[in-house]
């Protein structure tokens, strides 16, 4: 593949990652402050779905996989720790937010995941 190709393609992957990661933030404030419309987080979280596949495959290389995924772990498992900040509905937003990553973040794990098992199993 030409570099100018591999250098477009880890852009697009980039701007995935940024404009997920805003969207998260933004609706995750919405949702978090209850203004957020149920059929627009169902739209919400298949643009999110695919924006994590688009960064799984353009963006995670081999020697990233490892920090990768214990990253997208670390941010699952925390999940909604700040539940019980009820001041200025503070841990409903970072709950939501947290939760909106997580969801951006899970089908790149997903596919980070199978690189490694294709790594791990291909012989030789």
């Amino acid at each position: 593949m030409a570099k100018g190709k591999t250098n477009v393609l880890s852009m697009v992957g980039f701007w995935a990652f940024i404009v997920g990661l805003i969207i998260a933030l933004v609706v995750g404030i919405m949702s978090g402050l209850g203004i957020a419309p149920s059929a627009l987080m169902t739209a919400i979280i298949i643009v999110l779905i695919i924006l994590g596949l688009i960064i799984g495959f353009l963006n995670i290389t081999a020697s990233e996989i490892l920090l990768f995924l214990v990253a997208t772990i670390a941010l699952i498992v925390v999940g909604n720790v700040f539940a019980p900040l009820t001041t200025l509905k503070i841990g409903a937003i970072l709950g939501a937010i947290l939760s909106l990553v997580a969801t951006l973040m899970a089908p790149a794990a997903i596919i980070a995941a199978i690189k490694a098992l294709w790594k791990v199993g291909k012989p030789g």
